[in-house]
């Protein structure tokens, strides 16, 4: 019984996360507010340090709330280990890009579009698996690849508008930008994905210890793209130039999301991750439509939509062997 319960609310919170997060950060790109707009990479950056103090904490207590254990287990883990540390500098630099391009992506792109398409990343992980730690496909995984990609073709495919021509050209182009904001996103996650599980299957630090690590240098790069491409601004208004409740409710999921997720993937199998993909799926569909009304679905989106949920169920599903009778 406690073990179902746990199931349930692992799927609770892995739709929660999921549609919450794009929805929330969809709506805080659009909405009209006086004053400038907040940076994306700010909050990118305020993300990075809520994730490392969230992470010090979680050691903290680990330690039995010894602060002396806490030092002891920093020093040793982090700052006397400099190579395992430097190892978590391609990965972090790939998460920060990814960060700031789902902020490009959802710009330009309605949730329920988005959403989709970003299940590309099932492709570009499975890919990288393949090719970095050896992982072998069988053959409905490779089925529902094939599926993905049409579905995720299927979504894109350009609907006939009444809207003006100039209208129609700058949704175009802003729809583009989106899109592929979107495929390199799918292709960091990917690469990132699997080179970090690559490095916490080498070694046998704390997955909480290695997102601090993950953190400070995902800190340095965000900085150091918050300076070079919005300094003047953070000059003129200050960092925190736009904030609102809505936007510290974005960092607080981007920053809190991937954690959470990390703490209860292990009580959701992968029947239940494919339930929480769809349902967030459907939740961002039905959302965008009556909520933002930034999104009018067509025919060909939900085919799209449909075939993607499918491949998400397919790629998850494990074949039963079959018996033998011959060696009875």
């Amino acid at each position: 019984m406690a073990s179902s319960r746990l199931k349930y609310l692992s799927l609770g919170v892995l739709v929660f996360q999921t549609t919450s997060l794009v929805l929330t950060m969809r709506y805080s790109r659009t909405l009209q507010a006086e004053g400038p707009r907040y940076l994306a990479s700010s909050a990118v950056v305020v993300a990075e340090v809520l994730k490392i103090l969230t992470c010090v904490l979680l050691v903290f207590k680990e330690h039995s709330y010894n602060m002396r254990a806490l030092n002891s287990v920093l020093r040793q883990e982090i700052a006397h280990k400099p190579t395992e540390t430097l190892k978590l500098a391609i990965p972090s630099g790939i998460y920060t890009l990814q960060n700031n391009l789902l902020y490009v992506a959802l710009s330009n792109l309605d949730a329920a579009t988005y959403q989709v398409t970003y299940q590309l990343k099932i492709l570009t992980t499975a890919l990288f698996s393949v090719s970095m730690l050896g992982r072998r496909l069988g053959v409905y995984q490779w089925l529902s690849l094939l599926i993905l990609m049409a579905g995720v073709a299927l979504v894109q495919w350009p609907s006939e508008s009444s809207t003006a021509p100039e209208k129609e050209v700058l949704s175009a182009g802003s729809q583009f930008v989106g899109v592929t904001a979107v495929l390199v996103a799918c292709c960091s996650s990917g690469f990132a994905g699997v080179y970090f599980e690559k490095i916490l299957k080498e070694s046998k630090q704390s997955v909480w210890i290695r997102n601090i690590q993950l953190g400070l240098f995902g800190l340095v790069f965000g900085l150091f793209g918050m300076l070079v491409y919005d300094g003047e601004r953070v000059k003129e208004s200050g960092m925190f130039q736009g904030y609102n409740t809505v936007t510290w409710s974005v960092v607080a999921l981007q920053a809190l999301g991937g954690l959470v997720i990390a703490a209860v993937i292990k009580y959701a199998d992968n029947i239940l991750k494919g339930f929480a993909t769809s349902l967030s799926i459907i939740l961002s569909t039905l959302i965008s439509y009556f909520w933002l009304q930034d999104f009018d679905p067509t025919g060909v989106f939900f085919l799209g939509a449909v075939l993607v949920i499918v491949a998400t169920f397919l790629y998850g599903y494990e074949a039963k062997p079959s018996p033998n009778p011959s060696r009875a």
